[in-house]
């Protein structure tokens, strides 16, 4: 289901708490709500569409081709080559803002079937992951 995003800055600034498998709905959720903005949007985290849960979608050009990812419980554990750039967000108004990322991570998460992985990403969808990861922890660029 399509759901609303929010703007507001104090909401989106909580922490989320840790997804467990009764909140596989949320994640088809923002899946839904990501597909629905991917003109404008390649990245979302749960509390963009209200809910404080660790869960995140993204555009995933990582692989030979370019699916969506759900990522439950994303724990970045390693970050390599530190870069300045700039990035919008759909749920925050105005500019594009300053912000510091990492050319490749290394991120521990879970799949929608609850299984542990471990994967390296770089670029343009390690940029993705660090900005949804941000919103998890409550970080608004």
């Amino acid at each position: 289901m399509i759901r609303e995003l929010v703007h507001d800055p104090l909401f989106l600034a909580r922490k989320s708490e840790n997804a467990s498998k009764e909140d596989l709905q949320t994640a088809q959720d923002l899946l839904d709500t990501l597909t629905a903005h991917k003109e404008e949007c390649v990245g979302m985290a749960a509390n963009m569409i209200g809910v404080c849960k660790r869960i995140i979608v993204f555009l995933d050009s990582s692989g030979k081709k370019i699916t969506y990812t759900v990522m439950l419980n994303p724990e970045i554990i390693k970050k390599d080559n530190m870069y300045d750039t700039r990035e919008g967000c759909l749920s925050l108004l105005g500019e594009p803002r300053k912000c510091t990322r990492y050319k490749s991570i290394k991120v521990k998460y879970q799949t929608t079937e609850m299984q542990t992985r471990i994967k390296t990403y770089t670029g343009q969808t390690a940029q993705i992951i660090q900005h949804e990861v941000d919103h998890c922890d409550g970080i608004l660029i």
